[in-house]
């Protein structure tokens, strides 16, 4: 494979695991704007769901190259920065 096609290959990963998490932040805002999260054994469990399906689709990605570990643990990251502000918010009400 060539280099351009590679390339494309990894802009196009990237693009679509970011929207991944996109739909999983937005979950997490709506949470937090109802703050009805941590009580919700339903919404605990499509969460952890959601999160588990993401890292596993940033490992395959990893795994055949078209992302670099680094940037699919930043993505992990930014999420998990964002369930604890919705918990922060949720114990503080």
């Amino acid at each position: 494979m060539d280099t351009k096609a590679q390339a494309s290959f990894q802009e196009k990963a990237l693009e679509l695991l970011t929207a991944d998490a996109e739909k999983i932040a937005q979950l997490i805002r709506v949470q937090m704007d109802n703050l009805t999260m941590p009580s919700c054994p339903l919404y605990e469990e499509v969460l952890d769901t959601q999160m588990f399906g993401l890292s596993r689709e940033i490992e395959f990605a990893a795994r055949l190259g078209l992302i670099e570990r680094d940037q699919g643990k930043k993505i992990l990251d930014s999420l998990e920065k964002e369930l604890s502000l919705l918990h922060d918010a949720y114990t503080d009400k």
